[in-house]
């Protein structure tokens, strides 16, 4: 099956999970322009990835924010403290767009992930209230970056998809679904983004008791690899 070219750029995709974002979506075909406050720092970051693998990062280039979000969709994927401050002054570059928000806010304490209620009760709440115009969308929150990054490791996740603007869901579910081994599953109105966030730190304190990079999966939901499932 043939999929449309789409244009993805990752604000703030230098850290861990960005990087792992850039890698599976580029291997895949997606062109993805991974965002850093300097360009130079990100075109350091998208060379050493296409080192890494090369030949199979072809459709990766490193930009500055301002760039990646001129980007037909846009994750954003700084850490959750910065997310408002860093998306406010691109809110006019996002304005009627699909931004997904992968933000967790967490704490660590001792050998657990502690959840962090933000503000408005998510980081995806808090930056749709700063980008009011932009249609944001929760999506990613479980999926461990260390897997992600490396190509030869099999990726095997559900990822639950949520937000108030359907169709900019259903764009970021069909998005993920061109990923090898995702599953995206539609998980409702971004009033679910508060529990999805929060579920990561159960998943993160389950990995490091274990030394693991456990996904989630979710038995008994019809149609695996075949689509995103829809919400009830």
């Amino acid at each position: 099956m043939e999929h449309a070219r789409i244009d993805v750029g990752i604000v703030g995709g230098t850290g861990p999970l960005g990087q792992g974002l850039a890698v599976r979506l580029a291997a895949a075909g997606v062109p993805v322009a991974l965002g850093s406050r300097q360009a130079e720092r990100a075109a350091e970051v998208c060379q050493a990835l296409q080192d890494r693998w090369p030949g199979r990062l072809a459709a990766l280039r490193g930009v500055t924010n301002e760039e990646a979000a001129d980007a037909a969709l846009v994750v954003l994927a700084t850490p959750w403290e910065a997310a408002v401050a860093t998306a406010a002054p691109l809110a006019d570059r996002l304005a009627g767009k699909p931004v997904v928000s992968v933000g967790n806010a967490l704490v660590r304490l001792g050998r657990e992930a502690h959840a962090v209620v933000p503000p408005r009760g998510s980081v995806a709440a808090m930056v749709q209230a700063a980008l009011p115009e932009a249609r944001v969308v929760a999506a990613g929150h479980h999926l461990p970056a260390p897997v992600l990054v490396d190509l030869e490791r099999t990726l095997e996740a559900d990822v639950l998809v949520c937000g108030d603007d359907r169709p900019a869901c259903q764009q970021v579910a069909d998005l993920l679904q061109r990923v090898p081994g995702l599953r995206p599953l539609l998980a409702g109105s971004l009033a679910q983004a508060a529990a999805i966030e929060a579920f990561t730190a159960v998943l993160v304190t389950v990995n490091m008791g274990h030394r693991a990079h456990a996904t989630l999966r979710l038995a008994g939901v019809p149609g695996h690899g075949d689509g995103a499932a829809a919400a009830g």
